[in-house]
């Protein structure tokens, strides 16, 4: 379904088809416009966003069909190919035009040099400013991309397409590796594009500065008006008619069907009927044959006929179901996680982690009962660090860490999983006494129903794998009544955020969270917040 616009759309897809090596379909004959302004592009994993991007920005070749942009074209993927050893300038793009420059003002007045100026005699002074809005102007044009955290390599792409002017702009989850200063300069920096700006994001408060939001399922792109909070408002009323749609043909199909039934009593009371009067010949040969013959085609007429209302009724069931989307929550109950109200779950002790200020502030942190605790700061401020320290991975390099109670955590980088093994085996690796028949019920309320438990991790996608790790730790024996979660939502798609969330609203034990999602915060009921300064 292509985007209703007034203007030439910037973006067509015409009968886009992408399969990956293996064969597995990705995208099928899609259709897609986009016009001028901000398009939120939403979907599942695996629905094929990134893929799309990827093919407009002319990262892939379609296997069939075409894209044609409209102007120019800048793309921020997700995962930027980032060369470690490049300048700034470099990555920016202006390295050749600030070399031009240099040399034009050292005399060497050339025609090669005023070609690769252009029109860019201000470069310099525009990629500093863009860098400063978008909190980069300590770095510089000559630093070495090394120095750089994951945050400010995102921004500083960024900024390199921004200094290109695009007429279209891509951005696959620009805002994964964002803490949440950088995020804002990012949303305003969003809100100033004019032009076309199409984003991939699971980022609900990124999402609800778009215009329109455009939904890859099933092969298919369908629009909905405004922003992302107005798309679920949509989707509710939607999906309440959806089902309501199939109580009314689920009614119906069982009328059909109690009346094909009485119909199918009365034909056999008839049926019982005549050929008692044939054995009793109560009336000619030839009169009761005919009789007969026409009462049996009366009769295959009216089973004909209530036969075809029950398949028309089941046909209307069939295609009010279709509407109801079938995005599973996971729903858990894990009594055994649960801890006392005044009970100590963790205590820091004048703890200094490694890589940390030697002459900044110790860590002092206590942890009582179910708490649930926001570890917040900037890139760099080292909260993976600390969690890594709690549970063990790292040693401080003064004070300690008190751990009264069992505890699991969940990295960012989710390779706490076997690959080659399924995710049954992996489950029983966490919790070696429990039997098979029990940990395959426990897997099932995670959406890892019969034989898909049997799946080898290495074969899962981003969204799946999440869920597998998720359920090995909260099945953990014995059971973990701190929970330490890093960046958990960062790859997950929104249909994927709201399973996290469910699922660990059945946890009832501590949890200590870093995030830079507020909406997912506040939908966790954090208790408290604890700030990290950066030490770099």
């Amino acid at each position: 379904m292509s985007h209703p616009t007034t203007s030439e759309p910037a973006v067509v897809a015409t009968g886009l088809h992408y399969a990956w090596p293996d064969g597995t379909p990705v995208l099928d004959g899609l259709d897609l416009a986009v016009g001028v302004g901000r398009t939120g592009l939403i979907g599942r994993n695996g629905s094929g966003k990134s893929t799309l991007l990827r093919l407009v920005a002319g990262d892939l070749a379609p296997d069939d069909g075409q894209v044609r942009v409209r102007g120019t074209l800048g793309y921020l993927p997700q995962h930027l190919p980032l060369d470690v050893g490049l300048p700034v300038d470099a990555a920016l793009g202006i390295a050749g035009p600030r070399r031009a420059l240099r040399a034009i003002e050292r005399g060497e007045v050339t025609e090669e040099n005023y070609a690769a100026v252009g029109d860019h005699w201000d470069v310099e002074e525009r990629a500093l400013a863009e860098l400063d809005r978008l909190g980069l102007g300590h770095l510089g044009l000559d630093r070495r991309l090394a120095e750089l955290s994951g945050g400010e390599a995102v921004l500083l792409g960024l900024a390199g397409q921004l200094l290109r002017r695009p007429d279209v702009l891509l951005l696959d989850e620009p805002t994964n590796n964002l803490d949440s200063g950088a995020r804002e300069r990012l949303y305003r920096a969003v809100t100033e594009f004019r032009g076309t700006l199409v984003v991939v994001s699971h980022d609900r408060a990124l999402l609800d500065l778009v215009d329109s939001v455009a939904e890859l399922r099933e092969g298919d792109v369908t629009w909905f008006g405004g922003n992302f909070t107005a798309y679920e408002e949509a989707l509710a009323v939607a999906q309440e008619a959806a089902q309501r749609d199939v109580r009314v043909a689920g009614s119906e199909l069982r009328r059909q069907r109690r009346e094909l039934v009485d119909t199918q009593v009365k034909l056999a009371r008839r049926k019982r009927y005549g050929q008692k009067m044939f054995e009793n010949k109560r009336e000619p040969k030839i009169v009761m044959g005919a009789r007969k013959r026409a009462a049996e085609q009366s009769a295959g007429r009216l089973r004909n006929e209530h036969e075809e209302k029950v398949r028309l009724a089941r046909e209307r069931l069939s295609e009010a179901e279709l509407a109801v989307r079938d995005d599973d929550e996971i729903r858990v109950d894990l009594p055994a996680t649960e801890v006392p109200a005044g009970r100590t779950v963790l205590e820091l002790r004048d703890l200094l982690p490694r890589y940390a200020d030697p002459q900044g502030p110790r860590l002092r942190l206590e942890l009582r009962g179910p708490e649930r605790v926001a570890l917040v700061g900037a890139n760099g401020s080292g909260k993976t660090t600390l969690l890594r320290t709690i549970v063990g991975e790292l040693d401080p390099v003064a004070g300690e860490v008190h751990r009264p109670v069992p505890l699991r955590y969940l990295p960012q980088r989710l390779d706490l999983l076997d690959e080659e093994a399924s995710i049954v085996a992996n489950a029983a690796r966490f919790a070696p006494e429990a039997s098979e028949n029990a940990l395959r019920a426990r897997l099932a309320r995670f959406l890892f129903r019969g034989a898909r438990a049997e799946q080898p991790v290495g074969t899962l996608s981003g969204g799946e794998r999440f869920r597998a790790t998720l359920a090995a730790l909260l099945l953990a024996e014995p059971a973990p009544q701190l929970l330490l979660l890093d960046e958990p939502t960062n790859n997950l798609d929104l249909a994927g955020v709201r399973q996290l969330t469910t699922a660990l609203s059945g946890y009832r034990g501590a949890l200590i969270v870093v995030s830079h999602d507020q909406r997912f915060l506040a939908e966790l009921g954090i208790d408290r917040e604890v700030q990290l300064n950066a030490h770099r």
